[in-house]
Parts: structure tokens; sequence; C-alpha cells
């Protein structure tokens, strides 16, 4: 009976950004996490890539080369809501509102602070 896939992984490292060894499950699920969040913030689809080469080595040995990627979903550029005016340029405020003179009705008290004790 052949092992589950993490069972046969649990011996491969993956050299991270950093330059460590690493377990390639544990690589693998910190890409995974990365990738749920960058789904989640941008309600889009990603993908994760689990890659992995095997090829005989000498004295029947296989030499196994694993990569893992994800692709995160690529969010909106930010955009600015701006008005065109008479003459083609454009300004922050619709030209079209009026503009509000707000006052307030009644000036602040001034209040004093009484110690409690």
């Amino acid at each position: 009976m052949s092992k589950p896939l993490n069972e046969n992984l649990a011996s491969v490292r993956l050299e991270t950004e950093d330059g460590d060894l690493l377990p390639i499950m544990d690589v693998a699920g910190a890409k995974f996490s990365e990738l749920i969040n960058a789904v989640a913030s941008h309600q889009k689809a990603g993908t994760l890539t689990l890659k992995i080469a095997v090829k005989p080595s000498t004295a029947g040995a296989m030499a196994v080369k694993a990569d893992v990627s994800i692709t995160k979903p690529k969010g909106l550029p930010p955009e600015s809501l701006l008005w065109a005016t008479p003459e083609g340029n454009l300004i922050g405020e619709d030209p079209r509102q009026t503009k509000l003179d707000l006052k307030s009705g009644a000036p602040d008290p001034v209040r004093e602070l009484k110690a409690v004790q």
C-alpha cells in the first residue's frame, strides 16, 4: 500500500527566500495561507502550484526537486473620481454642486474639570 502524498513529501526540503531549508509541506502551507488572504481581500481567484520533479540518481536513489508558487489575484488599480470643467480640466469637487457655508449655532461651552474623590 502506498503512503499518502504528505508522508512521501515529509523528507523533501525547499530553500526559502531567507535561505532556510524547510519541509515542502510547511512552505506550501504558508503559501496557501498567503493565497487565501489575497483572495479574501481582492474577492478574485488565485492559484497555488506544487511542482515536484523526480529523476533517478546514483545507486538507485531518487533526486526530488520541489517548487511551490502562487498566483495572487490582482486588485483593481486605484482610481480617482474627478469632474470635468468646461475648459477641459479635472477637479475634485462637482462644479454643479453649491457649497454650503456651515456654521455652528452655539459656541462650545468651556467646562472645568472637577476632581472626584
